[in-house]
This record gives C-alpha cells, structure tokens and sequence, in this order.
C-alpha cells in the first residue's frame, strides 16, 4: 500500500510526548454513553472521555473453567470512573477477584460519526501473570496523539483460563481456553458497543506485549475469532505451537495433586477459595519442570490446529500483521547481577546457558560459533545475544516466514533503542510498550524521558497509528517500511534514527534454525 500523509495517519504529532510527561488528575465532569445493555458514566480528562472498569462479561467465580457469558443488562448508569479487579495471580496485581472481566477505554470523543480506528491492547505477562491497570499501558496519549480509541483489557489467566480439565470432567470442556474465550467475548462487545464511544467496528487493531501477543496469535488460528479484528501487532510475542491435550492434562493432574484433589472427582475445585487455587500454582510442571505452565490448548474445538504450525492460519492470511521483538530480550528477565551472570566465565558459560535456551542444540557448539564470528564479545554479551536468539527470537522469526510464504502482509520491527536509566539491560523484553504508548514516565519503564526516548517513541507511536488506520505502518516523511518477504527480510530497527536494514543478526537466525522450533509447554 501507498505512503498515507502524516496529518491523517497521527493527528497533533507535533505535540507529540513533548509537553504532556505529567500525567493529569482525574477530572470530576461526568461523561456518559449508551451501551447496548445501559448506559455508563466515565470521566472527561484532559481533553479525552476515559471509562474504566466496563463489564463485558459476567462474575466467573460461579461458572469457574467454563466460558464467559455476556452481561446483563442493568438500570440506571454504571460507574465507569475506576479501573475494576484484575484476574487472581502470584504476581500479585490488588484488587484480584475472579469477577474480573472488564475493559477500559481512552476516547478523543463518544461521537458515533467519528468512527475512528480502534486499538485494543492485550497485556502481557505469559498466560499466568498481568493487567492493563499498569501504568506503562495507560491509553491516553496514544488516544490523544492519534485521534483513535484506545481499549485495554483484562481476563482469566493461570489457572481460571486455562487449566486443562476436558479430560478429566466433562463439565470442563471448554476449561483449556477459557482465557481465550475472554478475550472473544471482550472483542464481541467492543465490536457490539464500540460506535458509541467513537469507534469504527470495522476497523479493530489487536496489539499486545510478550502473552498478550501471543494470545493474539492464538486467536489468529481460533474460528470464534474470525472477523472480529482486522489488523494485528505483536510484541515480542509469539505462539507457534499450543500444548496438545495429552500434556495440558498431566499439568491439571500435577496442580491437583498439588491442592489434594482427587482427579476423579473435581467438586472440591469449585469450593475452594481463590487464594488457595494461587496457591497451587506452585506445583513443579511435569513437562518443563519449575512452575507450572499454563497456556491454550488443541483441544479440537475452540482450537482445532497449532497457531503457526506448519503454516500461517488461512483464516488470518488477509489480516495485515506486524511482528517485534527487542535486541535484547532476556536482559529483562535474567538479572545481569543476579546469580547466572555473577562468575560468569568462558568455563561456565554453557553450562548457564543451556537452561535458558530453548533449542536443542550443544550450548558448547553454540558459544564456539559465537567466539568464532565475534571474537572480541565477553561471555556476558554471548551468553545475552544466545539466550535471546535461542529462547525469544525464533518465534517470531517462524511467524514471519511462514506468513511471507503465505505472501500475507507482515511488517517487521526490531527496538534496538537502549535503555539510558539502565544501560546494562540494553533493549530489553517490554522496551516496547512505553515507545508505543508514549508512557515513557510510566514505573517500570526502561526508556527514560530524554530526547533520544522521545524520538524513539515518536518513531513507533507514528507506525502503529498509521497501521491502526490502514493497515500498512508508512507514514509519508518517514523512511519506507517494505514488507517482510524471503528474498531480503526487510526489517524497521526502532532506535533514535529509525531505519530498515535487511536480515539484520541473519547469522543468528540461520545458527537456530539447524533444529525445529517448538514452542515451550507444547
């Protein structure tokens, strides 16, 4: 598709981050629109209209492991002033509860006319762990900036969305991916309800971080799916393959084993409290070892085939998509001070390795073709650069072949951007989410708010908008983004000077792809 001119793809770019780094206060001003089931009253807000906590779907704490069910209508007018609970977790995310299905939604104006595109974010935190209540995912400025209407949502996660029970119960049998089912029901409403806040039902962009992304690529393969967004980014997210049946199952047997339940009769689950059900989480996955995996499941009805395997999904090939990662993903999750960087050395080097690849291939093998390509690297940097092309990368590389195969339209990105208030973690896992929602200031954000975060941010805030709008991510002053395509893998380096290059870390891509990829906890 052609360049689209700049003014339409980001209204008010130019104020862009600049100005607005202090976040306002809620403002008092009611701000009401009709929902198919009744209306609700949100906040007005520095210009925007916010609704927090929007119901679309029932309390699951009395249909918990089976599918969500829409709400009710009500009377009256619904409070939308305040975020609602998050989905029980380890993580810990106050207030949990599981009536935890909810939606936020960040509009320029409630004008059905305006139909503008819409942006729904799926938060990250593999399928365990999360919310959209973290600030780094707060939608005003890209609400603001880019003329859209932002929606965040949450959902059932760990084992409230999927713990794999069909086997065991019948009563269970949609329990492996319930999460999933959420996250549908959540797109049917805002494709039912969206107009009335400003939004174009025919023009849904899903995007998400890390799990949220691979929860998009999840549904991307899901039938129920279908139709109900029509471009797609993910973000250092990625799900090529689903846990088959036969091993989602020994986990449900390990996590009831755990709680002391018998796995003939499952009565007792529905009983006990929330917390005790987190607190089962803590039992030893008999698959992966550690803690127990939870994740979507083939489980030949609501996912009747691997999300990317051994193809791109036929029901998603039209659907514009951008996939990304960060140069340095596991910086984020493994403490350059913690105890597998301290005394690391060329003798130790593969051994704490090894545990964090998920290739099988000889972690001795891979750091001598790493010293032999990069003979001035440390052990530090190979070990990095090897955990991250090994574990975090070929996910999304599978993807991006597999749709260029398809000839679907995929768009590549990859932040290089280095984080200035913690250089020792590079560009780390969720670099990403603070560039594109423009919450540099956000807790937890590694961007820093200097001049170099806000030209990166500009950057990727302007390509997801002109995507949002047409699905295609070139912007007319901005340099050309090609599709990703086999002959040259073309792909955006986000950093201060933005730019494509072609197969960039080729030599890494090609080093994993000697062996099979399989997604862990398949």
């Amino acid at each position: 598709m052609p360049n689209i001119d700049r003014r339409s793809a980001l209204t008010g770019a130019a104020a862009l981050l600049g100005a607005s780094l202090a976040r306002p206060a809620h403002a008092a001003t009611a701000s009401i629109v009709t929902t198919r089931k009744g209306r609700v009253a949100g906040t007005r807000e520095a210009g925007l209209h916010v609704f927090r906590g929007l119901r679309y779907g029932r309390d699951t704490a009395s249909r918990r492991f089976q599918p969500p069910l829409a709400p009710d209508g009500w009377t009256g007018t619904a409070d939308a002033s305040a975020f609602a609970p998050s989905c029980p977790q380890q993580g810990r995310q106050e207030p949990e509860s599981e009536d935890c299905l909810f939606l936020n939604i960040w509009t320029p104006g409630p004008d059905p006319r305006a139909r503008r595109p819409v942006m729904l974010y799926i938060h990250g935190g593999a399928y365990s762990n999360g919310s959209v209540v973290d600030p780094l995912t707060y939608g005003d400025r890209l609400a603001a900036q880019g003329d859209v209407v932002v929606v965040t949502v949450n959902h059932r996660l760990n084992i409230f969305g999927y713990l794999y029970l069909a086997r065991l119960d019948p009563r269970f049998a949609d329990s492996g991916n319930a999460g999933q089912l959420d996250l549908i029901l959540a797109l049917q409403w805002v494709r039912d309800n969206i107009a009335a806040f400003g939004g174009d039902p025919g023009n849904i962009l899903v995007f998400g971080q890390s799990g949220g992304g691979a929860k998009i690529a999840t549904m991307m393969a899901m039938p129920a799916a279908a139709g109900l967004f029509h471009r797609a980014i993910t973000m250092s997210g990625q799900q090529v393959t689903a846990s088959g049946p036969l091993n989602a199952t020994k986990r449900a047997q390990a996590y009831l084993a755990g709680l002391g339940v018998k796995a003939d009769d499952l009565s007792s689950l529905l009983s006990l409290s929330t917390a005790q059900l987190v607190e089962g989480l803590a039992a030893q996955d008999p698959i992966l070892g550690g803690g127990l995996y939870m994740g979507p499941v083939l489980d030949m009805a609501h996912l009747a085939r691997h999300p990317f395997w051994p193809d791109a999904p036929p029901q998603s090939q039209a659907i514009p998509m951008m996939l990304g990662n960060t140069h340095d993903e596991t910086r984020a999750f493994i403490d350059p001070h913690g105890p597998k960087l301290k005394g690391l050395d060329w003798s130790n080097l593969p051994a704490r390795m090894a545990p964090e690849l998920r290739m099988d291939l000889s972690p001795e093998w891979i750091v001598a073709q790493y010293r032999a390509r990069y003979p001035g690297w440390s052990a530090e940097r190979i070990f990095y650069a090897a955990t991250t092309a090994g574990r975090s990368w070929p996910g999304q590389v599978l993807e991006a072949e597999v749709r260029a195969r398809a000839d679907a339209p995929t768009w590549v990105y990859q932040v290089d951007f280095a984080s200035p208030t913690q250089p020792e973690r590079g560009a780390p896992h969720t670099m990403d989410i603070a560039l594109a929602f423009g919450t540099l200031d956000a807790p937890g954000s590694f961007t820093g708010t200097g001049a170099g975060a806000q030209t990166a941010s500009r950057a990727l805030m302007q390509r997801f908008l002109a995507f949002a709008r047409c699905g295609d991510p070139n912007v007319s002053g901005m340099a050309p983004w090609p599709q990703y395509r086999l002959d040259r893998r073309q792909t955006m380096i986000v950093d201060v000077d933005s730019h494509v290059e072609s197969d960039p870390r080729g030599w890494e891509r090609e080093l994993f792809a000697r062996v099979p990829y399989i997604q862990p906890g398949s």
